[in-house]
């Protein structure tokens, strides 16, 4: 699936370079200049890594990364002018990923995006959840050695939620990255999957454990319900 990436940057010019490069990697993205318009974008983009200018309008890029790191747990990389140890700590101390100083080589920033993200969502490719034992490979899952017939749908959806246990996931991002379809359509396709899902893995589906509703927003799956 294409990775998404935000890029919080006020420098028009260097923004305009970002997405055209990320763009050109095969990156999904976003770009905001201000840190106010950033804590919305992040909330209906549900990107994978944010791109974090340090100095911004509106609110600064370390509250965002302190912000971001307890409430969504998503990748941060800093990009700043600021090259001295101290302000590369303040970075880190806030939650940062990693740190990079302007002007910087591209080539550079893209490799540390690709390493960031492989160490931030590894794929998941066993689960339990419950008594619920699954296997994304074989396609397989079984709740105390008796199959379960989960389709691809669905096995599809509970892998993109586990793999970002802790996180809400928007309605509009999983149409679009499991079903295609564009942003802000008009469909309850995610609800009825989720409703099935639930009706075969919870041990009650009116009052789910696992896979919790947020509203207004999507959903999340409880990582504390999880074990590899």
């Amino acid at each position: 699936m294409t990775k998404r990436i935000l890029v919080v940057e006020d420098d028009a010019a260097l923004a305009r370079v970002l997405m055209d490069n990320l763009q050109f990697e095969g990156f999904e993205t976003m770009h905001v200049a201000d840190g106010r318009l950033a804590i919305d974008a992040a909330r209906s983009m549900a990107p994978d890594l944010v791109l974090l200018d340090i100095t911004l309008p509106g609110i600064n890029g370390l509250r965002l990364c302190s912000m971001w790191r307890e409430q969504l747990g998503t990748p941060i990389i800093l990009l700043t002018a600021k090259a001295l140890k101290v302000d590369k700590l303040k970075g880190l101390q806030a939650g940062a990923d990693d740190y990079i100083t302007k002007p910087f080589d591209l080539d550079e920033l893209m490799a540390r995006i690709r390493a960031v993200l492989r160490r931030a969502r590894p794929a998941i490719d066993r689960l339990t959840i419950g008594d619920v034992e699954v296997d994304f490979l074989r396609q397989q899952a079984t709740r105390r050695g008796q199959s379960l017939d989960l389709t691809h749908r669905e096995m599809t959806l509970l892998r993109y939620l586990a793999e970002r246990a802790g996180s809400v996931v928007h309605r509009d991002v999983l149409l679009h990255e499991l079903w295609g379809f564009p942003y802000a359509a008009h469909t309850r396709a995610v609800d009825n999957v989720v409703a099935r899902l639930r009706r075969k893995i919870e041990p009650d589906p009116h009052q789910p454990r696992f896979i919790r509703t947020v509203h207004g927003d999507g959903y999340s799956m409880v990582p504390s319900a999880l074990s590899e």
